[in-house]
C-alpha cells in the first residue's frame, strides 16, 4: 500500500549516537509531505480529468457509431432512391416511345387516308372535267350545227298561215 502524507508525517526515526540533525530531518520531511500531497492532488485531478475525457470519448464514440450507421442508412436510401428513379425513368422513356410510335403510326395512317382522298378527288375531278368538256363540246356542236342556218332561211308568211287555218276550220 502506498504511503500517505500522514504516514510520512507520523514516521518516527530511532535516535542513535551521533545521528542526523533532527531539525533538518523534520524540515526535509515537511517539504516531502508538501510535495507528496501536491502529487496526490495532481494525481487525483489527472484521474478525474482522465475519467471525464474517457466519458467524453465514450460519448463521441457513440456519436461516431450513430453517424456511421446514419451514413450507411443514408447511402442505402440514396441507392434505393437512385434505383427507383432509374426504373421510373426507364418506364417513362418506354411509355414515351410507345406514345411516339402511336402518334407516328396515326400520322402515317392519316397521311395515307388523305393521299387516297386526294387521288379519289383527282379521279372525280378528271371525270367531271371530261363530262363538262363533252357537254360544252355537245353544246358547241349544237350551236355550230347547220340547222340554225336553215332555221334562219326558213320563211313563214303569216298571211299564208291564216289562210290555211281557215281552210282547216
Amino acid at each position: 500500500m502506498p504511503l500517505t502524507p500522514l504516514d510520512i508525517h507520523n514516521k518516527e526515526f530511532s535516535k542513535g549516537f551521533r545521528g542526523y540533525d533532527e531539525d533538518e530531518v523534520n524540515e526535509f520531511l515537511d517539504q516531502l509531505i508538501k510535495d507528496y500531497e501536491m502529487l496526490i492532488r495532481e494525481k487525483k485531478s489527472l484521474e478525474d480529468k482522465v475519467a471525464s475525457l474517457n466519458e467524453r470519448l465514450s460519448h463521441f464514440t457513440s456519436i461516431e457509431e450513430t453517424l456511421n450507421k446514419s451514413i450507411v442508412v443514408a447511402q442505402e436510401a440514396a441507392e434505393e432512391v437512385k434505383g427507383n428513379a432509374q426504373k421510373e425513368a426507364k418506364l417513362i422513356i418506354r411509355e414515351a416511345e410507345k406514345n411516339a410510335d402511336r402518334i407516328v403510326n396515326e400520322a402515317l395512317s392519316k397521311a395515307r387516308k388523305i393521299a387516297l382522298e386526294i387521288e379519289e378527288l383527282k379521279k372525280q375531278s378528271k371525270v367531271f372535267r371530261t363530262r363538262f368538256k363533252m357537254l360544252i363540246e355537245a353544246q358547241l356542236d349544237l350551236i355550230n350545227n347547220d340547222d340554225w342556218d336553215k332555221l334562219m332561211e326558213f320563211e313563214v308568211d303569216a298571211t299564208d298561215l291564216e289562210l290555211e287555218e281557215e281552210e282547216v276550220n
